[in-house]
């Protein structure tokens, strides 16, 4: 392609759920109330790990990261989706999509590699009790949440700075709520033959091995469990767990679901639809299972609600 065609993109347009104009109002109602929900939701997870001296564990510690993770994944979409529905515009500067698109990938990535450090945990609680503390010592704890991050800031970069090398025609009509990469290179008259290559490798690593880990730490999860003699001790293992099982079976499913629909050829609203379950409802659900589900945060949530009770 000669250098005169590749023009400077200057907004995109993000064509969002619905075009019913009758449906927006609806839409925004739904979608603030979901955010605030689980803004306020993994504050308070935050807040009553933090407050709590019983709660500074391994699993706390990763469960307190995972409740920001959340907030910010929610915040990449949300916030511009709400404002396009309230001022009527679905535009979206290039700048600001490739933004979006950028720190979607980190929080999506840290959700993904948060869950498989919080299986390990699990793991190691479950598998060799008497060995927890020294395996899964604060050292090893941020060690492995600051790789978490560099994995996921340097896969961020990488598919930005690959963005950058593509040309858009005049067709710039994203079928999506949010600037999403694949979306986004569907759109590309330029050769996007390499940035598919490295999508498709560096997101297949990513989503398999983590995953197989997660499977893996279960099976010997499981495996251990059904070792113990007595119906109280297996339910008192698994509860342990049953949480962070409930997160990783909608985090996955949901994902699953958005890939299966995005992977078409032609670009449709279905994976945006589908999208809603992956990037909104999962991030909100997520502290109600843990507080639902453990019965130490329920008690740490109990005291720091009467503690503001009692200071007002």
């Amino acid at each position: 392609m000669e250098a005169g065609n590749q023009t400077a993109i200057s907004k995109f347009t993000l064509l969002g759920l619905s075009d019913d104009m009758d449906l927006q109002p609806l839409l925004f109602g739904l979608f603030l109330y979901v955010y605030l929900m689980c803004v306020i939701g993994n504050l308070l997870i935050i807040l009553a790990i933090i407050s709590d001296s019983h709660l500074h564990n391994p699993m706390y510690f990763f469960l307190s990261n995972l409740s920001f993770t959340d907030i910010c994944f929610s915040s990449t979409t949300i916030p511009k989706m709400l404002v396009n529905i309230q001022t009527k515009s679905k535009v979206i500067t290039y700048e600001g999509c490739l933004t979006q698109m950028y720190f979607f990938m980190i929080f999506a990535g840290l959700d993904n590699l948060l869950l498989t450090v919080m299986a390990y945990d699990r793991f190691v609680a479950i598998c060799h009790p008497l060995h927890y503390t020294v395996i899964m010592n604060p050292r090893l704890c941020g060690l492995l949440l600051l790789l978490s991050w560099l994995i996921c800031l340097t896969y961020s970069l990488l598919q930005s700075l690959m963005v950058l090398r593509v040309s858009f025609c005049k067709e710039t009509e994203i079928p999506h709520f949010f600037c999403e990469l694949t979306q986004i290179l569907k759109l590309a008259c330029s050769d996007t033959l390499v940035n598919h290559i490295v999508l498709y490798f560096v997101t297949g690593l990513l989503g398999v091995i983590p995953l197989t880990g997660i499977l893996f730490s279960y099976s010997r999860i499981i495996s251990s469990i059904m070792g113990i003699p007595s119906t109280g001790g297996k339910y008192k293992a698994f509860s342990t767990c049953g949480s962070h099982l409930s997160v990783v079976s909608l985090f996955y499913g949901a994902g699953l679901g958005v890939y299966l629909t995005s992977g078409t050829a032609h670009p449709s609203r279905k994976g945006s639809v589908a999208s809603v379950m992956y990037t909104v409802v999962t991030p909100m659900l997520n502290p109600f299972i843990y507080s639902l589900r453990n019965r130490d945060m329920n008690g740490s949530l109990s005291r720091l609600f009467s503690r503001g009770v009692y200071s007002q």
